[in-house]
Protein backbone atom coordinates (compact mmCIF):
# COMPACT_ATOMS: atom_id res chain seq x y z
CA UNK A 1 0.00 0.00 0.00
CA UNK A 2 1.53 3.22 -0.74
CA UNK A 3 0.25 6.63 1.02
CA UNK A 4 1.14 9.75 -0.45
CA UNK A 5 0.47 13.10 1.45
CA UNK A 6 0.28 16.39 -0.35
CA UNK A 7 -0.92 19.94 0.26
CA UNK A 8 -4.12 20.79 -2.09
CA UNK A 9 -4.98 24.53 -2.86
CA UNK A 10 -7.61 26.10 -4.61
CA UNK A 11 -9.82 23.70 -7.14
CA UNK A 12 -7.80 21.02 -5.75
CA UNK A 13 -8.34 22.05 -2.24
CA UNK A 14 -12.68 22.22 -3.24
CA UNK A 15 -12.75 19.14 -4.94
CA UNK A 16 -11.33 16.90 -1.96
CA UNK A 17 -14.16 18.85 0.35
CA UNK A 18 -16.95 16.20 0.13
CA UNK A 19 -14.22 13.72 1.28
CA UNK A 20 -13.06 16.31 3.90
CA UNK A 21 -16.51 16.25 5.49
CA UNK A 22 -17.02 12.00 5.08
CA UNK A 23 -13.86 11.70 7.21
CA UNK A 24 -14.88 14.18 9.87
CA UNK A 25 -18.50 13.17 10.50
CA UNK A 26 -16.60 9.26 10.61
CA UNK A 27 -13.52 10.08 12.52
CA UNK A 28 -15.22 12.83 15.05
CA UNK A 29 -17.92 10.62 15.66
CA UNK A 30 -15.32 8.73 17.75
CA UNK A 31 -14.53 10.12 21.57
CA UNK A 32 -12.94 12.33 22.28
CA UNK A 33 -14.99 14.51 19.73
CA UNK A 34 -18.27 12.38 19.62
CA UNK A 35 -19.57 14.48 16.73
CA UNK A 36 -22.71 13.73 15.26
CA UNK A 37 -22.18 15.14 12.20
CA UNK A 38 -24.44 15.82 8.91
CA UNK A 39 -23.91 17.38 5.31
CA UNK A 40 -25.83 20.53 5.67
CA UNK A 41 -23.66 21.46 8.84
CA UNK A 42 -20.06 20.10 6.73
CA UNK A 43 -21.19 22.37 3.89
CA UNK A 44 -21.46 25.36 5.97
CA UNK A 45 -18.41 24.54 7.49
CA UNK A 46 -16.06 23.82 5.14
CA UNK A 47 -16.87 26.39 2.88
CA UNK A 48 -14.52 29.12 4.86
CA UNK A 49 -12.12 26.61 3.12
CA UNK A 50 -13.36 26.76 -0.49
CA UNK A 51 -13.46 30.38 -0.08
CA UNK A 52 -9.84 31.30 1.29
CA UNK A 53 -6.73 31.58 -1.04
CA UNK A 54 -4.66 31.23 2.19
CA UNK A 55 -6.01 27.84 3.18
CA UNK A 56 -4.25 24.43 2.82
CA UNK A 57 -6.16 20.89 2.77
CA UNK A 58 -3.43 18.12 3.32
CA UNK A 59 -4.70 15.00 2.03
CA UNK A 60 -3.55 11.31 2.27
CA UNK A 61 -4.37 9.43 -0.15
CA UNK A 62 -4.70 5.31 -0.32
CA UNK A 63 -4.22 5.26 -4.19
CA UNK A 64 -7.05 7.78 -5.41
CA UNK A 65 -9.02 7.52 -2.04
CA UNK A 66 -8.48 10.38 0.62
CA UNK A 67 -8.38 8.55 3.89
CA UNK A 68 -7.17 10.93 5.76
CA UNK A 69 -6.89 14.97 5.92
CA UNK A 70 -5.76 17.99 7.80
CA UNK A 71 -6.06 21.55 7.18
CA UNK A 72 -5.05 25.30 8.32
CA UNK A 73 -5.63 29.10 7.72
CA UNK A 74 -4.22 32.06 8.97
CA UNK A 75 -6.43 32.64 12.20
CA UNK A 76 -7.58 35.88 11.42
CA UNK A 77 -9.27 33.99 8.56
CA UNK A 78 -11.04 31.12 11.02
CA UNK A 79 -14.31 32.21 12.30
CA UNK A 80 -15.17 29.27 15.13
CA UNK A 81 -11.29 30.79 16.20
CA UNK A 82 -12.14 34.40 17.20
CA UNK A 83 -13.28 33.26 20.32
CA UNK A 84 -9.85 32.65 20.91
CA UNK A 85 -8.80 36.57 21.86
CA UNK A 86 -6.70 36.40 24.55
CA UNK A 87 -4.38 39.27 26.27
CA UNK A 88 -1.44 36.32 26.11
CA UNK A 89 -1.75 35.99 22.59
CA UNK A 90 0.54 36.98 20.11
CA UNK A 91 -1.13 38.92 17.67
CA UNK A 92 -3.59 37.15 15.65
CA UNK A 93 -2.27 37.68 12.32
CA UNK A 94 1.01 36.41 13.26
CA UNK A 95 -0.73 32.68 14.32
CA UNK A 96 -1.47 30.04 11.64
CA UNK A 97 -4.43 28.00 12.74
CA UNK A 98 -4.15 24.07 12.24
CA UNK A 99 -7.56 23.00 12.33
CA UNK A 100 -8.95 19.53 11.98
CA UNK A 101 -6.78 16.44 11.00
CA UNK A 102 -8.56 13.40 10.39
CA UNK A 103 -7.08 10.13 9.59
CA UNK A 104 -9.01 6.65 9.23
CA UNK A 105 -8.00 4.24 12.29
CA UNK A 106 -6.42 1.68 10.04
CA UNK A 107 -3.84 4.38 8.88
CA UNK A 108 -2.58 5.26 12.14
CA UNK A 109 0.31 5.08 13.58
CA UNK A 110 2.31 5.33 10.43
CA UNK A 111 3.92 8.85 10.61
CA UNK A 112 0.90 10.63 8.50
CA UNK A 113 -0.24 12.45 11.36
CA UNK A 114 3.56 13.97 11.70
CA UNK A 115 3.55 14.65 8.01
CA UNK A 116 -0.09 16.74 8.60
CA UNK A 117 1.82 18.81 11.46
CA UNK A 118 5.19 19.28 8.86
CA UNK A 119 2.96 20.35 5.46
CA UNK A 120 1.44 22.77 7.29
CA UNK A 121 3.78 24.42 9.39
CA UNK A 122 5.52 24.78 6.13
CA UNK A 123 2.43 26.75 4.58
CA UNK A 124 2.78 28.76 7.66
CA UNK A 125 6.19 29.52 7.47
CA UNK A 126 5.68 30.27 3.30
CA UNK A 127 3.03 32.70 3.90
CA UNK A 128 4.99 34.90 6.68
CA UNK A 129 3.43 33.46 9.72
CA UNK A 130 5.15 33.51 13.06
CA UNK A 131 2.91 31.12 15.12
CA UNK A 132 1.02 27.77 14.38
CA UNK A 133 -1.77 27.06 17.03
CA UNK A 134 -4.35 24.17 17.57
CA UNK A 135 -7.45 23.30 19.81
CA UNK A 136 -7.75 20.37 21.12
CA UNK A 137 -11.58 19.51 22.63
CA UNK A 138 -11.40 18.99 26.75
CA UNK A 139 -13.56 16.24 28.14
CA UNK A 140 -13.18 15.25 31.97
CA UNK A 141 -11.14 11.84 32.36
CA UNK A 142 -14.35 10.46 34.11
CA UNK A 143 -16.63 11.14 30.81
CA UNK A 144 -18.77 7.77 30.49
CA UNK A 145 -17.92 7.77 26.78
CA UNK A 146 -14.07 7.95 26.99
CA UNK A 147 -12.93 3.82 25.81
CA UNK A 148 -10.43 2.29 28.32
CA UNK A 149 -8.11 2.12 25.77
CA UNK A 150 -8.31 6.30 25.12
CA UNK A 151 -4.60 7.37 24.54
CA UNK A 152 -4.66 11.36 25.07
CA UNK A 153 -1.87 13.18 22.38
CA UNK A 154 -0.92 15.66 24.72
CA UNK A 155 2.66 13.85 24.83
CA UNK A 156 2.93 13.79 20.62
CA UNK A 157 1.92 17.15 20.31
CA UNK A 158 4.47 18.35 22.98
CA UNK A 159 7.80 16.26 21.48
CA UNK A 160 6.33 18.34 18.07
CA UNK A 161 7.39 22.09 20.44
CA UNK A 162 3.51 22.62 21.02
CA UNK A 163 2.88 24.20 24.66
CA UNK A 164 -0.34 24.33 26.04
CA UNK A 165 -1.60 27.22 26.88
CA UNK A 166 -3.39 27.73 30.38
CA UNK A 167 -6.30 29.81 30.06
CA UNK A 168 -6.53 29.66 26.42
CA UNK A 169 -9.35 27.96 25.13
CA UNK A 170 -11.91 28.68 21.98
CA UNK A 171 -15.32 27.79 21.96
CA UNK A 172 -16.81 25.59 18.97
CA UNK A 173 -20.74 24.60 18.50
CA UNK A 174 -21.43 21.40 17.12
CA UNK A 175 -24.21 18.16 17.60
CA UNK A 176 -23.13 15.40 20.40
CA UNK A 177 -23.93 11.92 19.47
CA UNK A 178 -27.30 11.53 21.33
CA UNK A 179 -28.29 15.19 20.98
CA UNK A 180 -30.96 17.19 18.48
CA UNK A 181 -29.34 20.46 19.15
CA UNK A 182 -25.82 22.32 18.45
CA UNK A 183 -24.21 22.72 21.98
CA UNK A 184 -20.94 24.85 23.04
CA UNK A 185 -17.85 22.88 24.29
CA UNK A 186 -14.07 23.81 25.34
CA UNK A 187 -11.32 23.77 23.38
CA UNK A 188 -7.43 23.92 24.94
CA UNK A 189 -5.23 25.63 22.24
CA UNK A 190 -1.75 24.89 22.03
CA UNK A 191 0.57 26.35 20.40
CA UNK A 192 4.75 26.98 18.94
CA UNK A 193 6.80 29.26 17.42
CA UNK A 194 7.65 28.40 13.71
Amino acid sequence: MTITVEPLTGDALTQALPDLAQLRMTVFRAFPYLYDGDMEYEERYLASYRDNPRAVLVAARDGDRIVGASTGMPLVDHADAASLAHPDLPPAETIYYCAESVLLADYRGRGIGHLFFDIREAEARRMGFEYALFCGVVRPDDHPERPVDHRPLEGVWAKRGYQKLPGVTATFHWTDIGSDMETPHSLQAWMRRL
